[in-house]
């Protein structure tokens, strides 16, 4: 089945939509105040009871119910959402900063566990499994040849903290099977990709979320910057969906001197609720750059609104997604939650930055769509907001509400119009399970390499490049990169350093060239 490129925009920001619902204040109400009032909410009740009770034939009643729960949610707004127990446990692990485990990343080529990379210092580290090795078996458990899904694999590979596990697995590269035992541990999940310097005095910080560990990731990363000599910082946002309120908070407050406003919010009886920097703060002084882009949302958003409206440092990029709306958790039993809209919040100058979701839910993501029809991904001109929402900052810049935050210095993406599919290609899963694959056929060709040698050899050739373009081609994605070669060749150089010498040198090889970063530094 051919692949119609038309509609990658729409796929990539559908993904998004599922990233942004992670956005926003997660607190966890008493459930007492939940408790049936009125006729009208019995009713429901006695009419699923009589349901499961009545009924001619057998009838998953567990299945109405999450219908129903979806069904009203969808008449609220596109952020009120019910999470489903397995969904939830994923989020919850992912936002809570780590899990119990062996820790390796692995693919599932062909019908195998494939271990593209084992964690650092990690369980499986220790115990000698490397990168290519296939997990054949768990315990007893047979882990190929059954096309498991990812959430049945992680089951088996998880447990607590010390308890052991057997691995059989087959170590390509010499042909043959080993049982190897793993004791399980913690198993951080990193929000903070990278830190670290561009230059002599300038840090770069990458956070792909906000979660739990967050400000502290982040904290560790700003205090080695600047014992390294770092005087400017660059945060970047790009493609961060969001989650804990207080994380992003948590930044600001290190940024903005004593008592400025980061942010407020008002609930549906009018009551606000003021945020103000404290008088801690490492970084108060020293140029602030907040990059950002149409994937930025939600806590992301509340950190460049605090450093934009207090004039604390310059918004660089492209229009954040616009979500300004915060709320609540409220778990069940059975492992499912909803998350309830409970309040907007505000930026410091008082904008609400929540774009319209009036015609609904289907209409609001494909919002996003549309800025690829109008231009404005590499215009800053054809940018579709209400101008006459408008704001002063303290010291009278203009700044507008009403569908997210608009950069003080505009960059477009780094392909040109039309090729939307392309910058959006690199960002996805697809150039790792291409990088590995290549390895796999044969780690020898980068064996013995330093970082500065592998360079060398991938800027000297166009087999991978040439390679990657058949793979996409053979997956049904009809893009031809000709015109984009010298940016497909950065991501893939990046993806194969990051699988052969880890995650800091895969930001050394793509920050290299990113126009983002070109337009901070000149």
């Amino acid at each position: 089945m051919k692949f119609n490129t038309k509609y990658l925009p729409i796929l990539i920001f559908a993904a998004l939509a599922m990233g942004v619902v992670l956005g926003g204040m997660l607190n966890f109400p008493n459930t007492a105040d939940y408790l049936v009032k009125n006729n009208s909410k019995s009713k429901l009740n006695k009419l699923i009871d009589f349901i499961d009770t009545e009924y001619v034939d057998e009838v998953n009643t567990d299945s109405i119910v999450d219908l129903t729960v979806n069904n009203i949610l969808a008449k609220l707004d596109p952020h009120s959402v019910y999470m489903p127990p397995s969904e939830q446990l994923r989020v919850a692990e992912s936002m809570k900063g780590n899990f119990v485990g062996i820790g390796v990343n692995f693919y599932m080529y062909k019908d195998s566990v494939a271990v593209i990379k084992p964690v650092a210092n990690g369980p499986s580290a220790k115990a000698g499994i490397e990168s290519g090795d296939r997990i054949l078996y768990a315990g007893k458990t047979k882990l190929y040849g059954r096309k498991l899904p990812s959430d049945s694999l992680y089951t088996k590979l998880k447990g607590t903290v010390g308890s052991n596990v057997e691995l059989t697995i087959y170590r390509k590269s010499v042909g043959k099977q080993l049982k190897i035992i793993i004791k399980r541990d913690v198993i951080p999940i990193n929000s903070v990709d990278a830190a670290v310097l561009l230059d002599a005095t300038t840090g770069y910080i990458k956070i792909n979320r906000f979660a739990e560990t967050t400000y502290s990731e982040f904290m560790t990363g700003l205090i080695k910057l600047k014992e390294q000599g770092a005087k400017t910082l660059v945060i970047d946002v790009r493609d961060n969906g969001g989650g804990y309120m207080e994380e992003a908070i948590a930044i600001a407050d290190e940024l903005l001197p004593n008592k400025q406003l980061i942010v407020f919010t008002k609930n549906k009886n009018g009551n606000v609720d003021k945020t103000f920097a404290t008088e801690k703060g490492v970084f108060e002084k020293g140029n602030v750059f907040v990059l950002i882009n149409e994937n930025s949302a939600s806590a992301s958003e509340i950190l460049a609104g605090a450093v934009q409206d207090n004039d604390r440092g310059t918004i660089v990029g492209r229009r954040s997604f616009g979500k300004g709306l915060v709320q609540r958790e409220m778990d069940f039993a059975d492992g499912s939650a909803v998350r309830l809209t409970i309040a907007r919040y505000y930026t410091p100058t008082g904008r609400s930055i929540q774009k319209p979701y009036s015609k609904g839910s289907e209409a609001y993501f494909k919002e996003a769509e549309a800025r690829f029809d109008n231009g404005e991904l590499f215009e800053k001109d054809s940018i579709k907001i209400a101008k006459t929402v408008k704001f002063k900052t303290k010291k009278g810049k203009i700044v507008y509400g009403g569908g997210g935050i608009v950069p003080d210095v505009f960059v477009p993406l780094e392909v040109e119009h039309g090729n939307e599919g392309t910058a959006y290609l690199l960002q996805s899963g697809i150039i790792g399970n291409f990088a590995f694959e290549q390895l796999d056929k044969d780690r020898s060709v980068f064996k013995g390499l330093t970082f500065e040698q592998f360079k060398a050899k991938m800027d000297q050739t166009d087999v991978y490049f040439n390679s990657f373009q058949k793979f996409v081609f053979g997956n049904g994605v009809d893009l031809n990169f000709g015109k984009n070669k010298p940016l497909v060749k950065r991501y893939l150089v990046a993806e194969f350093a990051r699988q052969l010498f880890g995650e800091k040198y895969y930001y050394e090889i793509v920050l290299k060239d990113d126009a983002m970063i070109k337009a901070i530094l000149k």
